[in-house]
């Protein structure tokens, strides 16, 4: 029982850790590395991640500066981020590639905002869901006479705390990634 129980804990955790990845990746005014996570660059014939290739820095609250190991990669870098949905033209002055972030409209801080709350309750029902999914085994086992009735009520209880958990963590991130974003 609390094998099944750490199971779906550890679900819910992933479900948070994978919206925290996605919080890292939208920018919110200031230059942040982890905007670049997604982008691959054409190495030598495979996909590679961007920071596999070069140095990336940030030299200025909002300019990233990637340095990449060879010179011949200038290229493919300034490619992979055009195709990308950054939507910043990237600088090549010939020895490194310049992404200036600009200062992000009051239009665009609101419209972000609501992509994060989105985002946010996008993994409140994949949480709550995990719970569904772990109610239903408990359900089960007690069908199977595995568990007494008392052993089900305990279990579903200590899973609804632990989604009860899962969700005030959620609700954490959302308010400070929108915190952030709407920081002038």
């Amino acid at each position: 029982m609390k094998e099944q129980l750490k199971l779906y804990e550890d679900k819910m955790e992933k479900t948070l850790n994978n919206l925290l990845e996605e919080y890292a990746g939208i920018r919110a005014g200031r230059a942040n590395p982890h905007v670049l996570d997604k982008i691959k660059v054409d190495y030598y014939g495979s996909p590679t991640p961007i920071q596999q290739v070069g140095n990336i820095s940030v030299p200025e609250a909002r300019i990233i500066v990637i340095q990449p190991w060879e010179k011949s990669l200038l290229k493919a870098i300034e490619k992979a981020i055009q195709t990308s949905d950054l939507g910043i033209n990237p600088n090549n002055d010939g020895t490194c590639i310049r992404l200036i972030f600009p200062e992000m409209t009051e239009d665009r801080r609101k419209e972000l905002s609501k992509d994060v709350k989105k985002k946010g309750e996008n993994a409140k029902v994949a949480i709550r869901n995990i719970r569904r999914d772990a109610n239903d085994t408990f359900k089960k086992m007690e069908k199977n006479d595995e568990i007494t009735e008392d052993e089900l009520k305990e279990a579903t209880d200590k899973m609804q705390k632990i989604t009860d958990k899962a969700i005030e963590k959620v609700d954490k991130a959302v308010d400070n990634k929108t915190k952030e974003i709407l920081t002038v």
